[in-house]
């Protein structure tokens, strides 16, 4: 489990979680061709209704930084873990909200 992820879900568990990201920097890497392709093919249009749709299987901020860092590797993006973590904070910030 990558280290940035497990130190998310301990704090998540202890009570309060903090993610340490700039979503400007997130929606750059995001909106590219790294995850809107995908998520076309996937849901159609822009790909947001990935994010929207009332069946949505993330949960929590540890599953969306899990899921950020799966699509990250399966698709080889090349993204640094502070990447990753740019990515999370955008999509936490634009469609999820967690806390």
């Amino acid at each position: 489990m990558n280290a940035r992820i497990l130190i998310l879900l301990t704090a998540t568990l202890a009570g309060g979680a903090a993610w340490a990201g700039d979503p400007a920097v997130g929606e750059k890497l995001a909106t590219a061709k790294n995850c809107a392709a995908c998520h076309q093919r996937l849901v159609g249009g822009d790909g947001s209704k990935l994010y929207t749709r009332a069946d949505r299987k993330l949960k929590t901020l540890a599953q969306l930084a899990s899921q950020v860092h799966f699509c990250s590797t399966q698709f080889k993006t090349g993204w640094l873990p502070e990447d990753e973590e740019h990515v999370v904070a955008w999509l936490n910030h634009r469609y999820y909200q967690f806390k």
